[in-house]
């Protein structure tokens, strides 16, 4: 793809996984990423110093984005290195209860529902004065195969991302005019993520042989269809959601 050099992406949670993975692809096709993360200061700081050995530009900024005094420290850290954010993938995993509704209690849904909407609304506050000023703009939020395929124990991360594909395309009619997308990258499971180890063996080898492609998603399938979102050049699609599963939405 062409056209990105120089732009400026903030990728949230992006010291591992797909965040990991996006930022580097981001930054092979010339964008100066940003690569947030809570706790995982070293290993951010292993993705940044492998960007920068590939010749490319990249720096670790510590937010939680939960909290929005937090996210704007970031958003100036940023402005005064690079000047604005161009592009936002908002990839940070908000912690969730797997349980049962019948054994969850209000404090785990509404405490999910209410941080991770929370996190979607800190950080594309952040973003948006700059992006509406130049009217151009790209937002990637990470949802999941979960919030239209439930499974069990799910039922707190399933609402809380149908919650966030509402936003999107709320935010997609409202910000259209001013030259920004809003899509959403919806994965099924994803092999090597922190998700990952909450499914059991049986139900992983259930998800392979569901799956027309014959396997689980890799980070790197998620960060394609993320990078083609964020690109230059994909500017006539909006309010949409990539499913990534290898075939398995068919069903």
């Amino acid at each position: 793809m062409t056209g990105t050099t120089g732009r400026v992406a903030l990728v949230t949670g992006a010291s591992g996984g797909i965040g990991a993975t996006t930022a580097r692809l981001l930054a092979v096709r010339g964008m100066r990423v940003v690569v947030n993360y809570l706790r995982s200061a070293a290993a951010a700081e292993e993705v940044v110093a492998g960007i920068e050995a590939a010749g490319c530009q990249a720096m670790a900024v510590q937010a939680d984005v939960r909290e929005e005094a937090a996210v704007e420290r970031m958003a100036e850290q940023v402005r005064a290195a690079w000047g604005g954010i161009d592009v936002l993938v908002h990839n940070a995993l908000v912690p969730y209860a797997v349980k049962s509704f019948q054994d969850m209690t209000w404090e785990e849904l509404g405490g999910k529902l209410d941080a991770e909407m929370h996190a979607a609304f800190a950080v594309t506050k952040a973003v948006l004065p700059h992006m509406t000023e130049q009217g151009w703009g790209r937002i990637v939020y990470l949802g999941t195969g979960l919030s239209r395929r439930p499974r069990e124990g799910m039922v707190a991360l399933g609402t809380a991302k149908a919650a966030l594909e509402g936003l999107a395309r709320y935010l997609a009619q409202e910000l259209g005019p001013m030259g920004i997308t809003v899509n959403v990258v919806a994965p099924g499971a994803v092999e090597d993520t922190r998700m990952a180890g909450v499914i059991d063996d049986a139900v992983k080898q259930r998800q392979v042989a569901a799956t027309p492609l014959g396997r689980l998603a890799r980070p790197a399938d998620v960060a394609q269809a993320i990078a083609f979102y964020a690109d230059e050049d994909n500017s006539f699609m909006t309010g949409t959601t990539a499913v990534v599963n290898g075939g398995m939405a068919m069903y």
